[in-house]
């Protein structure tokens, strides 16, 4: 066994091993440690642990050792780097976008001693910075090394939130990045949309791998999709898999299906071409005569445990936000005289906003009219009756010449015919007028009340 520190350092997500010799590191102790690089600044991840010797000698280079623990003046030297790194980032842009258009400055990065600068950039193709390095060494005077880098370190470096809502696991997990391919997509049954299975950096998303391998062993061990299972009841079609349940679910019938898990099947005969089941027995009736809501329920929750015997419905009125309830409750506060909308041709409703009763109804012609007003009261008789002969007045109608011998006449007596056009004519032609054209404006009961223009 080797002890073992692991350190993160200052601009690398990873988690790294050092030596650490005789020292004692505890977990978020700053240390020095010693690098291809040179010396920087790093933080124990984690306390010294203990490894087998198989497993360091497997890694790509021998261990650095760790120099010494962080002093005071080791913390301020990095307080002071990551100001010049700030404060060069905004140059390292301005100046690259002068220079090469295609290039995307991501990082600046001071090393620990503050002798050299490290400028990460990423683009698509490989890009000539010499132009740019020595622009870069005039204005800040430091050593200049440039970088070119992926979209996926990118990310890595920049950091985010992903489709899921966490961090993005380059920049949480750190480690070397994954081969990711379409196929992992399809074994999960996921949609092969672009955009719902790539990442911010636009590849394929890391987390697809995670999950691979157990979709994949699932599926080699349960039916296929579309396969015929024999079971007491008849044949039946394999129609979903729930592979994170590790149930085959069965189409029944129409409108039913059988949730039956894969331990449940007959283990195939031995020596068969294939191994899947193809069969089940008696298990079957259990999961078949089980309530449909409750396996649901299990399925969409994982587990039921947490209900009890003494669950019961809320209570009215403690639902605090219901815009339904909250609307018919204003509705029926509100007052009983707000207007109303008019109805098509109710010209013989009562005035001053009033509700209707069952005898006002929508009047649509004299002879409905009249009877309307018997069943009014000779007051309100009178009020409509006069209302229609102000309404006559503003359309330049002459009042009918019964109406002034009484308001409670029938509106048919009172309704008097008016010369025709024609003869209207004839007479001022007879006593040397001339024709005068007149507007009129009427109501017609085929258009719903609606006035109409004619001339006279």
């Amino acid at each position: 066994m080797k002890r073992i520190a692991p350190i993160r350092l200052e601009y690398d997500p990873k988690t790294l091993w050092f030596d650490p010799g005789d020292l004692d590191i505890a977990k978020d102790q700053a240390v020095i440690v010693s690098t291809a690089r040179g010396h920087e600044f790093g933080v124990a991840a984690s306390d010294v642990i203990e490894v087998e010797d198989e497993r360091v000698e497997a890694l790509k280079s021998p261990l650095a050792p760790v120099l010494r623990l962080a002093t005071d003046e080791d913390v301020e030297q990095r307080d002071e780097m990551r100001r010049l790194s700030a404060e060069a980032l905004p140059v390292f842009r301005e100046l690259a976008a002068e220079t090469n258009e295609a290039m995307r400055p991501v990082m600046v990065e001071y090393l620990f001693d503050g002798t050299k600068a490290v400028f990460l950039f990423e683009s698509e193709e490989r890009a000539d910075f010499r132009e740019l390095v020595r622009k870069l060494t005039n204005k800040l005077h430091v050593r200049v090394d440039m970088r070119q880098i992926g979209v996926r370190d990118e990310a890595r470096i920049v950091g985010g939130l992903g489709h899921c809502g966490q961090e993005l696991c380059c920049r949480r997990l750190g480690g070397e990045f994954c081969p990711v391919s379409i196929r992992m997509a399809k074994a999960q049954d996921l949609s092969l949309n672009p955009a719902q299975i790539s990442g911010v950096c636009g590849r394929l998303m890391c987390c697809l791998r995670y999950e691979y391998d157990t979709y994949k062993d699932f599926k080699a061990r349960a039916p296929k999709q579309n396969a015929t299972i024999h079971t007491p009841e008849g044949d039946f079609k394999v129609c979903e898999l729930d592979t994170p349940h590790e149930v085959v679910v069965l189409r029944v019938d129409k409108n039913k299906k059988v949730r039956i898990p894969l331990s449940a099947f007959d283990a195939p005969e031995e020596g068969a071409e294939s191994q899947r089941p193809k069969s089940i027995g008696e298990a079957y009736y259990e999961y078949a005569n089980a309530n449909d809501f409750a396996a649901k329920l299990a399925a969409s929750m994982g587990t039921t445990d947490h209900f009890t015997g003494e669950d019961k419905l809320a209570e009215q009125g403690m639902v605090r936000h219901n815009p339904v309830r909250q609307k018919e409750e204003r509705a029926a506060a509100a007052p009983s005289s707000h207007r109303r909308r008019r109805a098509r041709g109710g010209r013989g409703q009562a005035q001053g906003g009033e509700a209707k009763d069952a005898a006002q109804q929508p009047v649509r012609n004299r002879s409905h009219r009249a009877k309307a007003d018997a069943a009014r009261t000779p007051e309100k008789a009178a009020e409509a009756a006069e209302g229609r002969r102000r309404r006559r007045r503003r359309s330049g109608q002459k009042p009918a010449e019964a109406a002034e011998q009484g308001k409670h006449a029938a509106p048919a007596q009172q309704a008097k015919r008016k010369p025709a056009p024609a003869e209207n004519a004839a007479g001022k032609a007879a006593k040397g007028e001339g024709t005068v054209h007149r507007r009129v404006r009427r109501r017609s009961h085929k258009t719903g009340g609606a006035k109409t223009d004619e001339q006279q």
